[in-house]
């Protein structure tokens, strides 16, 4: 990667887990710090034409799509079928090349400061046969931001996940936690002492960011953005 730009991936425990929101408002983050920052998607399904959720992206971080958006550059594969990353390529006669991933982020490296990859569903799904998206992490050695959240079976995906992370040597910066929709307080409280707790045994810093919604008032986002430099800070 080019010298000085930090490239960070954000996967997520499951899907529908708040990968997208989190991926553009962590890039929002470090553009309230003064920082450039790109945000590529690593494979889109389930979508035609520009990734929707580069869309959300930019919407997020209050800026209009960039020229590596149009050119496809930030979300080198995109496919209509919303499954898996496999099976979607498959049903359009495409194996996805690890390379052209790779290769994109390269390049937005070259342009940028920091480069946020968001994941596509948790950490373990496949790419095509052979290589899962684990794998393609063990391969660049990216530090990971997890994103979590308070619904039930949190613990249980987030601990499967940390488990992952360490077993492939990876690095895990820390925890950004979606309280959305709202809960039980007592269990959405207890997630978050739980997954802190999880973090410190692993080795691992124990960062818990919450996550504001996407609408957030501007004061919300820049506490957000205050205590996301711990995150960025673990890298």
């Amino acid at each position: 990667m080019a010298r000085g730009c930090r490239v960070i991936f954000v996967a997520g425990i499951d899907t529908g887990i708040g990968k997208t929101v989190a991926c553009g408002m962590l890039a929002r983050a470090l553009l309230d710090r003064g920082r450039s920052v790109i945000t590529q998607k690593l494979v889109q399904t389930g979508c035609r034409g520009l990734s929707s959720d580069i869309r959300a992206h930019r919407r997020a971080m209050g800026i209009a799509l960039t020229p590596e958006d149009r050119s496809g550059l930030t979300c080198p594969y995109v496919f209509r079928f919303p499954a898996s990353p496999h099976l979607a390529a498959a049903r359009e006669g495409v194996r996805i090349n690890p390379a052209r991933i790779a290769s994109a982020t390269r390049r937005l490296a070259g342009l940028y400061d920091y480069v946020l990859i968001e994941g596509v569903g948790g950490i373990d799904v496949p790419l095509r046969d052979g290589l899962t998206t684990l794998d393609y992490l063990a391969r660049h050695r990216f530090p990971v931001i997890v994103v979590s959240s308070s619904r039930l079976g949190s613990i249980n995906h987030t601990m499967l996940t940390l488990r992952a992370l360490r077993s492939r040597g990876l690095k895990a910066a820390g925890i950004v936690y979606n309280r959305y929709p709202r809960g039980n307080r007592a269990i959405a409280l207890d997630t978050r002492r739980v997954l802190a707790s999880a973090l410190r045994r692993l080795g691992y810093p124990a960062v818990i960011v919450d996550l504001p919604r996407a609408d957030a008032s501007a004061a919300a986002r820049r506490q957000f953005s205050r205590r996301c430099a711990r995150l960025f800070g673990a890298q």
